[in-house]
């Protein structure tokens, strides 16, 4: 994923605004990750990415989300689609 693809897509928070959000307001869990433009707080599918993401900046390595936006999307609609 690029840094302007979006991770949450509910809300089209950007992977960027994550990362800035991370090294700006240094959240103590993942779930403040939610005060960034609502992240995580739609449909709930980013939340594991979210978590990760945090755990990756805890950890001090590089924040990034390891899928491409296509397949992303894609699963994201078949989560959807279970949901119903």
């Amino acid at each position: 994923m690029q840094q302007d693809d979006h991770v949450c897509l509910c809300f089209r928070v950007s992977l960027r605004k994550l990362t800035t959000f991370l090294e700006c307001e240094r959240p103590r869990v993942a779930s403040e990750l939610s005060l960034c433009q609502g992240a995580g707080t739609g449909c709930h599918w980013c939340v594991p990415f979210l978590e990760r993401m945090h755990a990756q900046w805890k950890r001090g390595e590089q924040v990034a989300v390891d899928v491409e936006p296509g397949e992303y999307a894609e699963r994201r609609a078949d989560y959807r689609s279970q949901m119903k």
